[in-house]
């Protein structure tokens, strides 16, 4: 006598994630910029690669010391002081104190706002 079998269980189906759109959800690298550089200079890879790690470590040290930045075309990177707050842990609804710390702000250059 053979034996009834029991139906499979059935696996909850998983919902699709969002779609993005391709440019949302790609960057440029820097190994890319360093690429972009050396093509459009007289530079090779290695000098256009330490070209951009200047400029990047330059941007760096002006935001530490507390200056802001401008990039003309681009935008102004500048450090933003925050106060201290109460916030509420999720799942616990704990309520917690974030210290006051800083961040880093950018504002969108005008002309780029009118190219996007």
């Amino acid at each position: 006598m053979a034996k009834a079998s029991k139906p499979a269980a059935k696996k909850p189906v998983a919902k699709a994630a969002p779609k993005r759109t391709a440019a949302a959800s790609s960057k440029i690298a820097k190994t890319q910029i360093i690429d972009m550089v050396a093509d459009k200079t007289s530079l090779n890879k290695k000098q256009a690669g330490e070209a951009v790690a200047t400029m990047l470590d330059a941007i760096v040290g002006a935001l530490k010391s507390g200056h802001s930045v401008g990039l003309p075309g681009l935008g102004t990177l500048s450090v933003a002081h925050t106060a201290a707050r109460t916030g509420v842990r999720p799942g616990t609804s704990q309520k917690i104190t974030i210290p006051a710390g800083k961040k880093v702000r950018f504002k969108v250059a005008s002309t780029l706002k009118g190219t996007l």
